[in-house]
């Protein structure tokens, strides 16, 4: 008599198969050094939107590292460590400072990013928290060359900033495969969640075209070696 294979019984073997083919062939692990450029700028909030005629995007800079940590054939996880000065800058006569002005903001920042791949291709998102280590504020005098630059302060009080920031990242990124490691273009767009100043809503904008390099790493495997 022909024995029937319920459904639940089913649906198990084949769970437990995909979970032990992963188990057998993911993506390499990869350790990851960067340093780059970044396009940066604030957004105001609606309650100040007269300021967006006069805003201009800081050229910032980003130094880190990530590794990629191989989950399955087409999936991994990415955890990022990096010092990022970033900022924003307004033209003369805008409502906020009057005189031209340029914010810039020094951060330590901690990205925890899924990656989907597709062949050399793949596709970022994650949350990233951020911890804001100093600034500098540079005011030009009106009508003259001079500027005036002062530290910003962090605390509760109305012209103080905020230590802590957190948001979203996603991107796309392409991997060129070489001898000895690879070489990884990276864009992606940074969309900051907290307001990290007390006085006036800023919320942090980034534009992120990075190259990375990274030394070439081991692929998770429990095939048995011919």
């Amino acid at each position: 008599m022909q024995q029937t294979i319920k459904p639940a019984k089913l649906i198990s073997v084949m769970i437990l198969s995909l979970l032990l083919m992963f188990s057998s062939y993911s993506q390499t692990n990869k350790f990851g050094i960067s340093i780059n450029s970044l396009s940066t700028n604030f957004n105001y909030g609606t309650a100040n939107a007269g300021l967006n005629p006069y805003k201009k995007n800081y050229r910032g800079v980003q130094a880190g590292f990530s590794y990629q940590a191989g989950i399955t054939p087409m999936f991994s996880i990415v955890p990022e460590i990096y010092f990022a000065i970033k900022g924003g800058a307004l033209k003369e006569n805008n409502p906020l400072t009057g005189a031209k002005s340029t914010l810039r903001i020094t951060s330590l920042e901690l990205p925890l990013l899924a990656r989907l791949h597709i062949n050399k291709l793949y596709l970022n998102a994650g949350p990233y928290a951020g911890y804001n280590v100093g600034g500098l504020l540079k005011t030009a005098a009106s009508g003259t060359s001079s500027e005036t630059t002062t530290k910003v302060s962090f605390g509760n009080s109305g012209a103080d900033f905020k230590r802590w920031d957190f948001g979203f990242q996603a991107g796309v990124g392409y991997n060129f495969t070489m001898k000895q490691s690879t070489l990884t273009l990276d864009v992606r767009y940074g969309y900051g969640l907290a307001n990290i100043s007390n006085d006036v809503v800023r919320y942090n904008r980034m534009l992120n075209i990075s190259v990375q390099v990274s030394k070439a790493g081991v692929r998770n495997s429990r095939q048995k070696r011919g």
